[in-house]
C-alpha cells in the first residue's frame, strides 16, 4: 500500500476539499483508504457527507498522563503546587487540585514529592473510529478531546487503525493537520509521497516553504497542486519558481471557483458535482500516478 499524505502549512488552502475529490476520482482506479489525521479538528468525512453517527463504532484511546493525588500520603508541603511549570495546580482546601485542562503529564510533580503521593495515570482523551463512504472506501477518523494533548500519538493510532482495515487496498490518502506541528510530522511520517496544497498569498507561500522542510527533511518525494491559482498571478509564478528550484511537480493548478462552497455546503466532493472540476482532478490523479510509478 503505498501513502499519499495531503500538507499545507497554512489552514485554509483547500486541502481537505482536494483532499475528498482526489479520494474519490483515485477509488474508481484504484483500491485505496482516507485517514483523517487532523485529530484536532477531524472533518474530512464531513465532506464524503458522513456524521458522527455514520460511523460504525467510536473507541476510547489513551496518548497522554495526567497527574492523581493520593491524599491519604499527602504532607501537605506544596512541593507539587510550587514546582508546576503549567500552573495545572491549585491548592484548596487545604489540599493539592488539578485544574481542568491543566495537566500536561509532564510527571514534575510526582518527582518532588517526597511522600510519593502524586502519580502519572492513563487518561483517556480521544477517540477513533471508522466508516463507509458511499464511494465504497473506508475513512478512518480521531478526535481529540478538547484541551487534551498528545496529537501526535492519535495520528499515529490512525495510520495504525489504517493498516488494520486496508483489506487489500492500494493507496492511503491522508488528510494532515494544517501547520507544521506533532501531528503533521507524525502524518509524514512513512509517506512514500507528499502533496503540498499551496494558494498564492504571502502566507501560503511562506508557510508552504515550512512545510516543505518537513518534507525534505524525512527524504519523500513531493509534488504541489496551486488552488485558487488566478487571485493572485505573480505568486502563483512565485509557488512555481519554487518548485522548479526544488526540483518538484506542479500535479495541477485549480481556480477559484464558487462551486467549491455549494459543494462543502452539501457535504459532497466537488468533482462529483462540476465536470470542470472532474476533469482537473482526473489530470491530477494521472500525473500523481505517474509521479508515484518513477519513485
Amino acid at each position: 500500500m503505498r501513502t499519499i499524505t495531503l500538507l499545507s502549512g497554512k489552514g485554509g488552502t483547500g486541502k481537505s476539499s482536494i483532499t475528498a475529490s482526489l479520494a474519490v476520482i483515485l477509488s474508481k482506479k484504484k483500491k485505496i483508504i482516507c485517514a483523517d489525521c487532523d485529530v484536532d479538528a477531524s472533518n474530512l468525512a464531513l465532506v464524503f457527507g458522513l456524521k458522527e453517527d455514520s460511523f460504525k463504532e467510536w473507541v476510547e484511546l489513551s496518548a497522554a498522563q495526567k497527574a492523581k493525588f493520593d491524599y491519604n500520603k499527602c504532607n501537605l508541603r506544596k512541593k507539587c503546587f510550587e514546582n508546576c511549570y503549567f500552573k495545572a495546580i491549585d491548592f484548596k482546601n487545604n489540599r493539592p487540585e488539578l485544574k481542568e485542562f491543566g495537566c500536561e503529564g509532564c510527571g514534575v510533580c510526582e518527582l518532588v514529592c517526597s511522600a510519593n503521593a502524586v502519580r502519572l495515570i492513563d487518561v483517556n482523551n480521544a477517540k477513533i473510529g471508522y466508516a463507509k463512504t458511499k464511494y465504497n472506501f473506508k475513512i478512518v477518523s480521531a478526535q481529540l478531546k478538547i484541551g487534551e494533548s498528545g496529537s501526535g500519538k492519535i495520528v499515529a493510532e490512525v495510520k495504525k487503525k489504517v493498516n488494520q482495515l486496508a483489506n487489500e487496498a492500494e493507496i492511503m490518502l491522508i488528510d494532515s493537520a494544517a501547520g507544521i506541528g506533532c501531528p503533521v510530522i507524525a502524518s509524514v511520517t512513512g509517506s512514500d509521497y507528499c502533496i503540498l496544497v499551496a494558494e498564492p498569498t504571502p502566507s501560503g507561500l511562506f508557510d508552504m516553504e515550512r512545510a516543505y522542510k518537513i518534507v525534505k527533511h524525512f527524504n519523500i518525494p513531493s509534488g504541489i497542486i496551486i488552488n485558487k491559482f488566478d487571485l493572485n498571478i505573480e505568486y502563483c509564478k512565485k509557488i512555481k519558481q519554487f518548485a522548479k528550484d526544488n526540483n518538484m511537480k506542479i500535479l495541477g493548478k485549480l481556480a477559484y471557483d464558487k462551486i467549491f462552497i455549494k459543494a462543502l455546503v452539501d457535504m459532497t466532493p466537488v468533482a462529483e458535482i462540476s465536470d470542470t472540476q472532474k476533469k482537473s482532478f482526473n489530470r491530477i490523479s494521472e500525473k500523481l500516478m505517474r509521479e508515484l510509478h518513477r519513485k
